[in-house]
């Protein structure tokens, strides 16, 4: 759901778990990842004025730590975990869509095989959790999950049903638009980093206060996917391109 936190150590961790090549110049500033990554406490949308921390934080026990780990199985990644249409005998309702990019440093370096997972509304804009009690319908052919590695230039790619848009109640009439969160995972399942990605024109989002909590406009702009004519295949599905930088200026905002 769009209230999940993300459970990380920090960018400079999964940077160095992910990725073992010396770097040239140093890691981002914590002053770097501020003005990138969007705040703790965004009075515009509400819940986090509950959930963030007002005092000093303290340090997590390791036992605690150690219950991190991919949410969609423990086994083997296998091919349909990233075909989110061919995961029950019969196939989703909806648009269907492909969505592929580049898990990168900030040099452009690929982040080899990293554990990529996504979680999504359906195409009514309802997920399957106990949480959503929204009245817009099920899909028994679409659980809204999936998971890959990425390959040895870092590449991944994903077939799906293009999400619909949903109340949240945060604020009169408040709907989140279309969006698919993405997880990240390093070598160790302590390194974990999860974002959201958007697509391109949605007019829901000058309207949405967990995409405009991201404090720059360069920074909102990197979690929109662009459409990809490449990646479309002819009479079956759209391609969205969506490109995830870890680290420096130009590094695609986390949630924390």
């Amino acid at each position: 759901m769009c209230t999940m936190q993300a459970r990380i150590i920090s960018r400079n961790s999964i940077g160095h778990v992910m990725q073992s090549i010396p770097k040239r110049s140093p890691l981002t500033t914590a002053d770097a990842i501020e003005a990138i990554d969007p705040p703790y406490h965004a009075p515009a949308y509400k819940s986090t004025v509950l959930r963030s921390p007002r005092e000093t934080l303290l340090p997590m026990p390791a036992a605690l730590k150690s219950l991190q780990a991919p949410v969609y199985g423990f086994g083997e990644v296998r091919p349909q975990d990233a075909d989110l249409t061919r995961q029950h005998k019969a196939e989703p309702l909806g648009e269907r869509i492909i969505v592929a990019g580049r898990l990168m440093d900030e040099d452009g370096q690929p982040i080899p095989n990293a554990l990529i997972e996504i979680w999504q509304a359906n195409a009514a804009g309802r997920y399957i959790h106990k949480g959503d009690q929204h009245s817009a319908p099920l899909d028994p052919n679409f659980s809204g999950t999936g998971r890959m590695l990425t390959d040895a230039e870092g590449n991944y790619r994903f077939v799906s049903i293009k999400p619909g848009a949903y109340p949240w109640r945060n604020h009169a009439n408040a709907w989140r638009p279309a969006h698919i969160h993405f997880s990240l995972f390093g070598l160790g399942y302590l390194s974990r980093l999860v974002t959201q990605m958007y697509f391109p024109g949605d007019p829901l989002l000058p309207l949405d206060p967990i995409f405009n909590s991201v404090p720059s406009e360069e920074g909102r702009r990197a979690l929109v996917s662009r459409f990809d004519l490449d990646l479309t295949e002819p009479e079956w599905a759209l391609g969205y391109r969506f490109d995830i930088v870890l680290r420096g200026a130009g590094a695609t905002p986390m949630e924390k």
